[in-house]
């Protein structure tokens, strides 16, 4: 899907944000605050002011991992042969005078009185972190800064970014996944009466026994993209799907399949049965409930009959619908269903899905939903570890990785919410979680070796290691100049597990001293332990840099 910025087709980009009191460019910044910020929905729209009297400021976003307030202005223009000059960023560097200090700050929001910009500050306490953070200012466009407006910021205002078309264009990634249109299939339902069930003009729904021989011969079944919006792939051999085989290959049982089976869900974008009703015809189709089944019956071809046919639900919806949404999420019960699943659909899972792809699409595969097949030779990655690494990483709370549920349930946001969250970042914990496992090994305590959540303690302590380096910084902030090439993201891991391997040495030591009966499991959850623990070892590692006895990060990335 390619981005749109020509007015007026730029305002299909965001129909969703548009409304009678909000300005377009506030709908427009609330679309790039999801799309390049990678925010949810919510907390897009809440940093932005989309009514009259906010002195300038079309919104507010503050970053607390990386301590930056950054204020936004947000314009469309709807002509493409008009560019920004210096005047209107002019105005906006005035505007972004207004948070200098905490005491410029105060006075905005006094004078500002009811206007949201008076709230925003609040709510995010400007007031507090002006004195340790760092202010940044984006001026986002549809349309392109002339040499006037360069100049400008190029000499009086470094800190401010210009956000235009090209850039918005060349950095765009999509949310929305690519299927390939099919052909219209027909099913024969001669003999057998079908149910229908009308909701409107845009929705109806039609069941009828269908011939398992026909479902199978659906497009997109082998390459899964017939389940591109279901929450799961195939889930394997679990007990309900062993049962649905059995009951597949026992010839007696075919007659009365439908009796004790749930039946699958197709939505389908055009929908015919004919006056006749001998048969049903669907078009621009998709599975959302039954994979499981359906994907049995597909690799059990060869043990199906005329007999055995399957209770199928076609439903006539649009797919990019919230009622089709809607019937994915709730019709999904027959394997268990996790908090993981229903976010397989996410505009964030699947945009980082498409990033990855991308970037990094011949070597690693993000999988977003259980069952998901990648393509051949690739690296895999769960969305679920990668959330754990972050959750350690990022958030820096190695000691909640116990409680994964929290990674797609009230952690969703904070963990994968946020600008930083790119396919360069999910490589790069990757290769530094490759790393750890190079180094784990030499711990002497191999209880220790063996808990899951030492993975996650290392990476913590890695993260506070490249803290305290220069180059190391860079890697927290400019992943990709570490980990996109694959040469480099090759060095960049030995770079850390040789740092890794004196980290053992360390918590070797440390061990020694332990009780027989240490706790390592009660520790590694222990918010102080961990801390007190990471301090110490990153104090040890910072000494033998001092000493000589090993190489910084910097000088080991730097050097020939």
């Amino acid at each position: 899907m390619a981005v749109t910025l020509t007015y007026p087709d730029i305002l299909s980009m965001f129909p969703e944000h548009l409304a009678p009191k909000r300005s377009e460019s506030a709908s427009f910044l609330i679309w790039y605050l999801e799309n390049y910020y990678r925010l949810d929905t919510q907390e897009a729209t809440d940093s932005v002011c989309d009514q009259r009297g906010d002195k300038g400021v079309d919104g507010i976003f503050v970053n607390d991992g990386d301590q930056t307030i950054t204020v936004f202005q947000s314009r469309i223009s709807q002509s493409d042969a008009s560019t920004i000059g210096d005047t209107g960023l002019k105005e906006f560097v005035g505007t972004l005078a207004q948070f200098l200090t905490a005491k410029k700050i105060f006075a905005l929001a006094a004078s500002a009185g009811n206007a949201q910009v008076a709230a925003l500050i609040t709510r995010l306490d400007l007031t507090a972190k002006i004195g340790t953070y760092e202010l940044r200012g984006e001026f986002l466009s549809n349309i392109e800064m002339d040499a006037n407006g360069a100049s400008f910021l190029s000499d009086h205002a470094p800190n401010v970014r210009f956000i235009g078309r090209g850039l918005l264009q060349q950095t765009y990634i999509s949310n929305v996944r690519t299927i390939p249109s099919r052909a219209p299939r027909s099913f024969d339902i001669t003999d057998f009466r079908i149910t229908e069930y009308i909701v409107d003009a845009n929705a109806r729904a039609v069941v009828a026994p269908v011939k398992a021989k026909e479902l199978v011969a659906l497009d997109g079944i082998a390459d899964q993209s017939l389940y591109a919006h279901n929450v799961r792939g195939p889930l394997g051999m679990t007990g309900v799907n062993k049962d649905i085989v059995k009951s597949i290959r026992d010839k007696s049982l075919h007659k009365t399949f439908p009796l004790f089976h749930n039946g699958i869900t197709v939505i389908a974008k055009t929908l015919d049965v004919p006056l006749d009703a001998k048969s049903i015809t669907i078009g621009d189709y998709y599975v959302v409930n039954g994979c499981q089944s359906l994907t049995a019956l597909f690799q059990n071809a060869s043990a199906l009959s005329d007999e055995l046919r399957i209770l199928t639900k076609f439903i006539k919806a649009d797919g990019s619908s919230p009622l089709a949404k809607q019937i994915t999420d709730y019709s999904n019960n027959q394997n268990g269903v996790k908090a993981r699943d229903f976010v397989a659909n996410n505009p964030i899972q699947i945009r980082l899905q498409n990033e990855v792809a991308a970037l990094y699409g011949a070597e690693y595969a993000l999988e977003i939903k259980r069952g998901e097949v990648a393509p051949a030779n690739t690296r895999v990655l769960s969305n679920e570890n990668v959330g754990l690494q972050l959750l350690a990483f990022d958030l820096q709370e190695p000691w909640a990785t116990h409680r994964k549920y929290q990674v797609f349930d009230d952690k969703y946001s904070d963990i994968f919410g946020r600008p930083e969250v790119t396919a360069d970042r999910i490589i790069m914990c990757d290769a530094i979680m490759q790393a750890v496992a190079a180094a784990l090994p030499r711990l002497e305590n191999k209880l220790l070796e063996k808990y899951a959540l030492t993975r996650y303690f290392l990476l913590y302590v890695i993260r506070q290691i490249l803290e305290s380096d220069p180059t190391g910084r860079s890697v927290l902030s400019t992943p990709d100049q570490f980990v996109r090439d694959g040469q480099e993201r090759a060095k960049f891991v030995r770079c850390i597990t040789n740092i890794l391997l004196e980290v053992a040495i360390d918590l070797n030591l440390d061990s020694r001293d332990w009780d027989e009966d240490f706790d390592y499991r009660g520790k590694l959850r222990d918010e102080t332990w961990v801390k007190e623990r990471s301090k110490s070892l990153v104090a040890d590692h910072l000494k033998q840099v001092q000493r000589g006895k090993c190489p910084s990060f910097g000088s080991a990335w730097l050097a020939p």
